[in-house]
């Protein structure tokens, strides 16, 4: 049998780099690597393990045996094993057995940059490399201006496993087949991206991909590794950006993944304190070690740069920033200057954020962070973390707490639907409706609103409305633009049966021309950032539950006047300050017939007077259908 050669892909230069945590490609070294060494094809493997005594590469062409293909450490206490195995190549299984310095520990692992991994139950990594042919040089050239934060930005968030599945073969859809189904949809639905529950391999389907063991690999659950990157290339080829979800927050401890890696807290922080997440059961990375910064950045760089994704979700950011997450007085210990922050993951966020943006100008990372941390989507130059965008959480959650309010009761909770706009602008907001609010008992969407069947409806197109006249930017879950009147189920498929019926149609009619309208109108996301984006006309007239208020874009005669009727009552000749003279012509009403509304509306434009109202110089009198978002061009 072939013996191991010595050979390396590792220069001085990588050492030193990997040791001081900036080497940010790393994967063009660790891992599997097919080359041709003195004329021989072969695989190039290398690991990381500086605790082992022994690494040997076990696999399908060795009888999983132990020491038949040993590799050699190398010199420069960098920790690394490696090796050349001859006339091993693409398709072979593999994995690491590593005999541990640590009392004789053995372990057998997965490798960490593995390409490709086994379909879940089984664990190994496959040696794999491929030569996929991207088709997206139109979209790669001005996705700039697509993924600019005065932009649309309106987000489809989706899990693969559950958004679709093949009926008669009761199966997932492949990267193939969502490549037709998946793109055609979210086109027809006008949708700007698209993004991904995380779709890197993971061992446990109830984790919904938040608990990864191969990070440099797509799931094999729907397909190979060049097919999920025709699934990019047709969503690009098309329009439409993907975000990707990202969890550098933590792992499982599964025996082949990442966990005690070669008999030592290798990848994990060894303090429990800092080291284990009490409410997943999963271990915390250790990101004051320079090696393991390095992996992560490395990891982040693979997916933009291989997988041309256009933006990271970074998950669980809270977590992260904060030594007592989710501990008791005691379970924790402060940072050396006696604060709660977690300095080392603060360090690594912003050399992560840096390396993003210095690499790939034209994406975005997007902050999951729920707490009054200051900064998020600041620039590290400035004493921010350097992400683009965070979600707006306090939104979601007053929104949807109102919401679910009968409108006899909304009226004393005014302050829960105006408040986000005190603080809009202090971050680069994203309103997400994510998948986190369709589980565990919180129902639906569509389930949440009061009222009867016609009246849930008119307030969910409301919401839609509110929600996408709103600062920010936007993102929905699945199956909440058509009125899935079930919580999620990741088992199973959205309930696309409910489209024969006209009130979940309509629906799913009125999401497709809302996000038209909002890409239509400039006002609504040039300056979605920005204070000069905004301005209120009326946040106080609780006792009618109206709110008014006005987006506006570079071009003044862009500007959008948009009221929200938040009671099932017909106002007419409901009057509002203006700050211009002219006309208002109605644009959008989500009480039009063709949505499933009443049909009330303003046919004719409506004259401003010169007449003081709200603050404002003119008013002018409309009429406001039941539970519905208007909005208004101005004319001159």
């Amino acid at each position: 049998m072939a013996q191991v050669k010595v050979y390396s892909l590792f220069t001085d230069f990588d050492i030193n780099l990997f040791k001081a945590g900036k080497h940010y490609r790393l994967f063009e070294k660790f891992g599997s690597h097919i080359v041709t060494v003195d004329g021989i094809e072969g695989t190039y493997f290398a690991v990381w393990a500086p605790s082992a005594k022994q690494v040997s590469v076990i696999g399908d062409f060795n009888f999983w045996a132990e020491g038949e293909h040993q590799l050699n450490v190398r010199w420069d206490s960098s920790g690394i094993w490696e090796g050349f195995i001859p006339l091993i190549g693409k398709g072979n299984l593999y994995k690491y057995k590593i005999e541990s310095h640590n009392n004789g520990i053995k372990t057998e692992k997965a490798d960490p940059y593995a390409r490709r991994s086994e379909h879940p139950p089984k664990t190994a990594s496959v040696v794999w490399e491929d030569s996929y042919k991207w088709k997206d040089s139109d979209w790669m050239k001005k996705r700039k201006k697509h993924n600019a934060l005065d932009a649309p930005y309106s987000v489809y968030e989706v899990h693969l496993g559950s958004w679709k599945r093949h009926v008669e073969e009761d199966r997932f859809l492949s990267y193939f087949e969502l490549a037709d189904d998946l793109v055609t949809y979210v086109k027809d639905m006008n949708f700007t991206h698209v993004e991904l529950m995380p779709i890197m391999e993971f061992p446990y389907d109830p984790s919904w991909g938040y608990q990864l063991t191969g990070y440099f690999a797509p799931s094999s659950r729907f397909g190979y590794p060049e097919e999920f990157k025709y699934l990019v290339d047709k969503l690009h080829q098309n329009d439409i950006g993907i975000i990707l979800d990202w969890v550098p927050s933590h792992f499982p401890e599964d025996a082949h993944g990442l966990g005690f890696f070669d008999g030592s807290c290798l990848y994990e922080h060894p303090d429990k304190r800092k080291g284990y997440h009490q409410d997943w059961k999963s271990l915390i990375f250790n990101y004051g070690r320079n090696e393991v910064k390095s992996f992560l950045i490395s990891n982040a760089v693979f997916w933009l740069e291989q997988y041309h994704t256009d933006a990271l979700r970074v998950d669980a950011v809270a977590s992260m920033l904060f030594l007592d997450y989710s501990r008791e007085e005691g379970e924790w210990e402060p940072n050396i200057y006696g604060g709660r922050e977690n300095l080392d993951a603060i360090a690594f966020l912003k050399e992560l954020n840096e390396e993003v943006y210095k690499s790939f100008p034209d994406v975005q990372t997007i902050a999951e962070e729920s707490t009054a941390f200051t900064g998020v989507s600041k620039p590290v130059f400035l004493g921010g973390l350097g992400f683009g965008m965070k979600w707006m959480m306090g939104w979601m959650h007053d929104t949807l707490d109102y919401f679910s309010k009968d409108p006899i009761y909304r009226q004393y909770h005014q302050n829960d639907i105006t408040f986000s706009l005190a603080y809009a602008f202090t971050e680069n907001f994203m309103l997400p409706l994510s998948h986190d609010e369709v589980v565990y008992g919180k129902n639906s969407i569509l389930g949440r609103m009061p009222g009867d069947e016609w009246q849930r409806f008119a307030n969910l197109r409301l919401l839609y409305g509110y929600m996408f006249t709103h600062p920010g930017t936007k993102l929905l879950f699945m199956g909440s633009e058509f009125g899935q009147y079930n919580e999620w189920d990741f088992q199973g498929s959205l309930d696309w049966n409910l489209l024969d019926f006209k009130p979940h149609k309509d629906l799913k009619n009125y999401f497709k021309a809302l996000n038209t309208f909002y890409k239509s109108q400039s006002g609504l996301f040039e300056k979605q950032f920005s204070h000069d984006g905004f301005e209120w006309i009326s946040y106080d007239d609780h006792q009618n539950c109206v709110i008014s208020y006005i987006r506006k874009g570079n071009n003044p005669e862009n500007d959008v006047v948009v009221l929200c009727n938040l009671t099932p009552t017909v106002y007419k000749k409901y009057k509002i300050g203006v700050p211009v003279t002219g006309k208002l012509v109605e644009i959008f009403n989500s009480d039009a017939v063709e949505f499933g509304g009443s049909g009330v509306s303003n046919k004719r434009a409506v004259t401003i007077k010169n007449d003081s109202w709200n603050g404002k110089k003119n008013s002018a009198q409309i009429t406001l259908p039941p539970l519905s978002m208007v909005a208004f061009s101005i004319k001159s």
